[in-house]
This record gives C-alpha cells, sequence and structure tokens, in this order.
C-alpha cells in the first residue's frame, strides 16, 4: 500500500487522557512509539512539543463528542490536522486498547486512508455555537409554551381555542390577570382590549374556568422563564451580530433566495462556512447536510433510499426554510415541489426542495451572486415540446382531435 506521510502521529483522544503514537518510516525502516498525556492544557502543550520534536507533519484524531475540540486547539497552526468520524475508522473487532487505536489511527493516516470531516476556522465555530445556544433557548420557551398551555387546560381555561398566540401581547394581558388572581371572565375579556377577532360571547366562555392557586404558581413560574429566556436570546443576538460582522456580505447575499430569514442565513453561514473550496461540488455539500438518497445495493437491488443523519442542525433549518420558499407565488421553488408532490409526496418534496437550496446556496457563495429567480414558468420554458404533448393527450383525453403545427 502506498505511503502518504512518513512522519505523522494518531490520536485516541479522552476525557482525561489522549493516547499518541507517532509513525515514522526512513529508510523503509518503520518505528512506532506510543505515549499518554494529560488533557489539561499543559499536558497539551507537551503533546505538541512531543509531535514538533518528532517532526510530524499530519495529525488525526477521532470525533469523540467535545473532547477533540481543545485539542485541535491546541495543535491548530502547528501541524496538519485531520479529525476523523469514529464510524469510518473502526479496527478490527476484538482488537480493542487505546495504545491500538491510536496506533491503528497513525496506520491509516500514513497511508491516506481517513477521510477529513469538515471543520470550519474558529470564527465560524464560534459563530456556530452562538447560533445552536440560541436554536436550544427558542426550544425551551416553546417547551414552558407548552407547559402553559397544559395548566390552562387543567383549569379548563380555553385561551389557546381563542388566541393565536398566548405569549402575545393579548394573551399575556390574560395570563398577567390570571396571576394576580383575576377569575371573571367578563374582567379578563376586556384584559384583552377588543384586539381579538373572536366573538365576545366565545372569548367569555374560553376563560370561565376554576383556577386555582396551584394553576397560578405553576403559571407565573413558566412565565418567569420565558421571560428570563427572551432575555437571554436578546443578549444572544446582540452578540451574534458582532460575530456576523465580518460575514455580512455572505448572509445579506443568501436572504435574497425567497424562504430564508436573517437568522436562518446566519445558521446556515455558522454550520457550512463562507469557504465553498473545502467541497469540491455542490453534490458534495448536499451529501454532506444529509439531504440526498443513501446509496445502499446489494445484490443489484436497492434496499434503502432514506436520508441519513448528516449535519441535523442544517438540515432542520434548511427544511424550515423550504417550507416557507413554497408559499412564496410564481415562484421555481413552489413549481418543483408541486411537480415533485404529485408522484413522491409532501415529505420528499420538501426535502427535495431544501436539497435544491443547498445547491443555490452553494453556488451563491462560491460566486458571490445573488439568488436568481427562475419563476414558475421555468419547467413550461425548458422543454416547449413535452409541454405540447402532454396538453395533446389532455385535450386526447376529452374526446377532442387535435392537429399540430408550428406557427408561421
Amino acid at each position: 500500500m502506498e505511503l502518504m506521510h512518513k512522519r505523522c502521529a494518531g490520536l485516541d483522544v479522552h476525557q482525561r487522557t489522549v493516547v499518541a503514537c507517532v509513525r515514522v518510516t526512513e529508510n523503509g525502516k518503520l518505528t512506532e512509539e506510543v505515549r499518554t498525556f494529560e488533557t489539561t492544557t499543559t499536558g497539551l502543550l507537551s503533546l505538541a512539543a512531543w509531535l514538533e520534536v518528532e517532526g510530524c507533519t499530519h495529525v488525526a484524531m477521532e470525533a469523540t463528542g467535545v473532547y477533540w475540540k481543545p485539542v485541535w486547539h491546541i495543535l491548530e497552526g502547528k501541524f496538519e490536522l485531520l479529525l476523523a468520524n469514529a464510524a469510518h475508522i473502526k479496527n478490527v473487532p476484538g482488537r480493542k486498547t487505546d495504545v491500538k487505536d491510536a496506533v491503528w489511527i497513525a496506520d491509516l493516516l500514513a497511508h491516506g486512508l481517513i477521510r477529513a470531516s469538515f471543520v470550519p476556522p474558529t470564527p465560524i465555530q464560534d459563530l456556530r455555537a452562538l447560533m445552536r445556544t440560541r436554536k436550544q433557548l427558542v426550544r425551551e420557551i416553546t417547551r414552558n409554551t407548552q407547559r402553559i398551555q397544559k395548566t390552562l387546560e387543567d383549569a379548563n381555561i380555553k385561551l389557546t381555542g381563542v388566541v393565536s398566540d398566548i405569549l402575545g401581547k393579548s394573551g399575556r394581558a390574560v395570563l398577567d390577570a390570571l396571576v394576580a388572581g383575576e377569575t371573571d371572565p367578563e374582567k379578563l375579556v376586556e384584559r384583552t382590549g377588543g384586539r381579538l377577532k373572536a366573538p365576545r360571547d366565545s372569548l367569555v366562555e374560553a376563560l370561565r374556568g376554576s383556577v386555582r392557586e396551584h394553576h397560578r404558581f405553576l403559571i407565573k413560574l413558566h412565565l418567569g422563564q420565558v421571560d428570563a429566556l427572551n432575555n437571554a436570546v436578546r443578549e444572544l443576538e446582540a452578540r451574534v451580530g458582532e460575530h456576523l460582522d465580518p460575514f455580512r456580505k455572505n448572509v445579506e447575499i443568501l436572504t435574497t433566495m425567497p424562504g430564508i430569514s436573517d437568522t436562518a442565513a446566519s445558521v446556515i453561514v455558522s454550520e457550512i462556512g463562507y469557504d465553498m473550496a473545502r467541497f469540491p461540488t455542490a453534490g458534495h455539500l448536499v451529501s454532506w447536510a444529509g439531504l440526498c438518497p443513501r446509496s445502499d445495493e446489494s445484490a443489484g437491488k436497492r434496499r434503502s433510499s432514506r436520508t441519513r443523519k448528516g449535519a441535523p442542525w442544517l438540515k432542520t433549518t434548511l427544511v424550515q426554510c423550504a417550507w416557507a420558499a413554497i408559499r412564496t407565488k410564481d415562484s421555481y421553488l413552489r413549481a418543483r415541489y408541486h411537480r415533485l408532490k404529485s408522484r413522491a409526496g409532501p415529505m420528499k418534496a420538501i426535502v427535495a426542495i431544501a436539497a435544491s437550496m443547498l445547491t443555490a446556496v452553494f453556488h451563491m457563495l462560491t460566486t458571490g451572486a445573488a439568488y436568481k429567480e427562475l419563476t414558475a414558468a421555468y419547467f413550461d420554458r425548458r422543454d416547449h415540446a413535452k409541454l405540447a404533448k402532454r396538453l395533446v393527450r389532455r385535450l386526447e383525453d376529452l374526446g377532442l382531435q387535435v392537429t399540430v403545427q408550428p406557427a408561421a
């Protein structure tokens, strides 16, 4: 097997220790040395110094939880680093020790058998952490809102049936009144300020329940959590704005595509970065995100075409953007969705739209050009003959005889 790197190292990273194997090939002679270092800053600096003394040029490690990150930060800039997917470099079963794992990783690296995972530069990693934290906080706000709804149902208050957003201005006014001890439905309706579309009689009946002190305590508790989380989200968004300054142009380009908001564009940039040279083609990016059918074939039979997990944070955001994009009238994405939906179903169609959007994102970030709308008539313009044939067949199905002649 061809030797790619004469001096390299494989790291088996754990929470407390790092087992490192230095593999050196000189004059046809192979030498391997294994040492164990602590994952403290002093220990990692000692690891870096040892690798430099041994003349290592390439270092590979597994993506083990978050434990690889401090090792990566210490070694970054000193060596050519490769982060490997643990599922891709499994050793022979029954030969599992930390030392053998480090030797195995070094051996794979020396022969160029490790496919490096995508690791963005540090500014993008920081932005990614902020955007993921924001999403987690928003999810927690949703959970507390659902807990409030559950408490209202237990008290037989049907607020969710007459208010679209129970944390909106009218809904929040009613909740604050309930916490303060108000139970008269007539007075609770007055707190809404007449902004609700539902008839007054329906509002009164919806707000007539049996609220106890237990319910007031729970509602107050969850409202406090929601307020604290909203403050945290605002503080986080201000921080995101500072980190986005170097990438503001990329975010503005992405927002020209239907369905992509400022927040979604920030998430996309934080997940894939701004340098598309890391992905050879748009297809590689779509595959990395997990938005294309998997290749699983045996004995000439295709066993599964389900999409894999891929990059879940990016994948979920793009699917949400796809649902928003297909609501844009007279758009290419809407027309494509309806064409696919008729034969593949809505869920597969929406994943295909998300893949199309990511493909466009790849080219937009590569060229720096804004999104160009093809309009819903694109498919008709693409193949006039196919359209004419379909229309003729439709007329024949209606019992009409059609003769088609080109226009003068």
